[in-house]
């Protein structure tokens, strides 16, 4: 079996194993009091906090031990936004924030804050100018990701921390996906990172807050983690993340090159093995490990039990799986093909056999899946150069699925109306068009549900 969800969450890294079986008989006792048991407890914890301090470019007082890295954005938001209510309750996020920051955000704008949502290009990428732009003087706080989960696009956080900085306003970055490989530049103001991300072990997460930000804890707080993260630390892990941080960091620099050429070769080779396929995220500014493309005709979640049966474990942000129904809120704001999609994220220590065997095999997994999604002959009128195609009832992709079988039956500039009542024929009839150099002309009101009309342009 071959994981590739790496982004989701990492194998435990041999350092951190080891590390995490060492400490567990020396970092049980409470590292706040003051017998033997306690010191050594607390040795470990500030040896970590060091350590941890040291990769991430911050000082050790700034760097607190959360239990999990959505607790430390849930926290990092909360805080900082409490902390500068005095200039106003402004947030800007971006539009393909983690759902941690989306989730603060909501709860921001329920409480009487108000919200801006900075959007991206078709790459996943943001604008800096854009940020600029959200900058208000009653805005109280900031936040982009270093790099996306879904896509692997990597952010212009300096830029933007640099605008920021500018107005006065603090920038909080969450950098789970990027921690591994390296420290965030720029000026930024606050950082969180996830440790089940880089091959630590789950439960932990830190969160930074520089010097000089304010910065008010919200909820019961106690004598811990500066008053940041109530509860006893969980020390054995905490000496495990660390140590697995120090390990890959180690590793980074050739790893990152050898995973690189893999996940190109991925980018590249996809779309000339299967018809109909999309490379999605920015094809310069991204992770070594990350590679997304969608297929139309495909659902995500059948694609990866494909694939599963395969021996190959992928993820998908893909519209319209069986337990959700709703499309990734990143390939929406992107703009691209929401359905049939596929995250391939490489492991550090991926070999080359490996990939290979998941290109062999994909394009009969993607075969098998658009047989099976065959739909029957649409319901259609000729009605002189426009048809109507009735997909009343049907889930994503048949929508679309019905459109491509018969856009060849109008003539050039002829007119295709869609009849659909699912949310995601909204998104994904547009990608379509995009990827197929249709003309999507817009959306009407039917009788029943929405009526997508597309133009034939070749």
């Amino acid at each position: 079996m071959s994981y590739f969800d790496a982004a989701s969450s990492a194998p435990l890294h041999p350092v951190a194993r080891q590390a995490l079986l060492a400490s567990l008989d020396e970092g049980w006792a409470d590292p706040a009091r003051l017998y033997r048991e306690g010191r050594r407890a607390r040795m470990l914890l500030d040896a970590a906090r060091e350590a941890a301090a040291e990769a991430v470019g911050c000082r050790p007082d700034e760097l607190v031990f959360t239990p999990s890295g959505t607790r430390a954005l849930h926290t990092g938001v909360a805080g900082a936004s409490a902390g500068r209510r005095r200039v106003g309750r402004h947030l800007i996020v971006s539009s393909v924030e983690h759902s941690a920051v989306l989730h603060s955000a909501e709860v921001h704008e329920r409480a009487g804050g108000t919200v801006t949502h900075v959007g991206v290009d078709r790459t996943g990428r943001v604008s800096p100018s854009a940020y600029a732009e959200a900058l208000r003087e009653d805005t109280a706080l900031a936040c982009l990701q270093s790099a996306n989960h879904e896509v692997g696009t990597v952010q212009p956080v300096a830029e933007v921390a640099e605008v920021c900085r500018a107005a006065g306003v603090p920038l909080l970055v969450d950098a789970a996906q990027s921690l591994g490989w390296g420290p965030v530049e720029g000026d930024w103001s606050l950082l969180t990172g996830s440790a089940h991300k880089w091959g630590g072990p789950s439960g932990v997460g830190l969160l930074v807050v520089r010097k000089g930000v304010r910065f008010a804890a919200q909820g019961p707080v106690d004598e811990r983690e500066s008053g940041r993260a109530a509860g006893f630390e969980n020390i054995p892990a905490i000496v495990a993340a660390v140590a697995s941080l120090r390990a890959v960091r180690a590793e980074a620099a050739q790893e990152g090159v050898r995973l690189r050429e893999l996940t190109e070769r991925i980018r590249v080779r996809v779309p000339r093995l299967v018809p109909d396929v999309e490379v999605v995220g920015d094809p310069d500014h991204r992770l070594p490990g990350v590679v997304t493309f969608s297929c139309l005709y495909v659902d995500g979640e059948a694609l990866l039990h494909e694939l599963d049966r395969a021996g190959f474990s992928v993820s998908s942000g893909s519209s319209c799986t069986s337990s959700t129904l709703t499309p990734s809120h990143v390939l929406k704001a992107m703009g691209v093909l929401t359905e049939g999609n596929v995250r391939v994220s490489l492991p550090m220590g991926a070999v080359s056999e490996d990939v290979d065997g998941f290109l062999d095999v994909l394009p009969a997994a993607v075969a098998a899946v658009r047989e099976k999604l065959g739909a029957p002959a649409p319901v259609a009128a000729v009605v002189q150069d426009e048809l109507v195609v009735d997909a009343l009832g049907k889930r994503c992709p048949i929508p679309v699925i019905e459109l491509a079988k018969v856009i060849g039956d109008v003539p050039v500039g002829g007119l295709v109306r869609v009849l659909s009542d699912d949310e995601a024929a909204r998104l994904d009839i547009p990608a379509w068009c995009e990827m197929r150099e249709q003309q999507y002309v817009g959306e009407e009101k039917a009788e029943k549900g929405t009526a997508y009309l597309v133009r034939r342009s070749s």
